[in-house]
């Protein structure tokens, strides 16, 4: 039996990276999983991957920063599965630019995309929960930054803060929330980072690969983490002890 057997897995930013990654550990675990992301391409690579396995999944096409499409997301999950068991949320952005030079709506959209959408996907998905478990991903940017990524280290941040508080106000037995921290992990948004490519930020330590994320997540996520609760998971290959 898979640790996810039946249960109904919400996964955002599951289009690529440590979010697909999740998303297929999930689903090879049993879980039934509603996978979003804005790119349809490989949403439906992604489902067809599951299916072909002989897993159950669904790519709904949502922006996490518009609040309709979160609802609209909620909605049709509920509809086929009538339940939601997990919560990944995972959809992050990022800006490179300093604080005295971005445009107030930079900063908008990386607080609606990494922090609000927890928010509300919190507030959607708990009234459907019963023994359910929510898992947030942070960064370890959260602890330890670089110059002219201040809204994304914050929304991390506030990521932490948000999963220690929400813990307390969720009853016992209904479901946990934790998050995950990590450090450089494989993935296009590292890649992409202009940071790490005009070396203003180095990569110290271990660049983790998404399975290894995900395997955090997943346990995290599980009965296995059940005394686990309001608390971030640093999974960064030493990096922290390094900086």
């Amino acid at each position: 039996m898979g640790r996810f057997d039946n249960k109904v897995c919400f996964v955002t930013g599951a289009t690529s990276g440590i979010g697909r990654a999740t998303a297929l550990q999930l689903a090879r675990e049993g879980g039934c999983v509603a996978a979003l992301g804005r790119n349809v391409q490989e949403g439906k690579s992604l489902t067809d991957e599951i299916e072909k396995a002989g897993g159950q999944a669904m790519f709904i096409r949502a922006d996490v920063g518009i609040d309709a499409d979160l609802v609209a997301a909620v909605e049709t999950t509920l509809a086929k599965w009538n339940r939601i068991d997990v919560l990944i949320n995972d959809a992050a952005v990022m800006t490179f630019k300093p604080i005295l030079k971005m445009d107030p709506a930079d900063w908008d959209n990386v607080l609606n995309v990494n922090l609000r959408a927890l928010f509300r996907l919190c507030q959607l998905c708990l009234p459907h929960m019963k023994g359910g478990s929510i898992v947030a991903v942070s960064s370890v940017h959260a602890f330890q930054t670089t110059p002219n990524v201040v809204p994304y280290a914050a929304s991390k941040g506030a990521i932490e803060a948000f999963v220690r508080g929400l813990s307390l106000e969720i009853p016992y037995g209904h479901a946990r929330i934790n998050a995950v921290a990590p450090g450089a992990v494989d993935t296009p948004m590292l890649h992409s980072n202009p940071n790490i490519m005009n070396g203003t930020e180095v990569v110290t330590g271990q660049v983790g690969t998404p399975d290894e994320l995900a395997a955090a997540i997943c346990f995290l996520a599980s009965p296995e983490a059940n005394f686990i609760n309001g608390t971030t998971l640093v999974v960064d290959g030493g990096r922290l002890a390094q900086l």
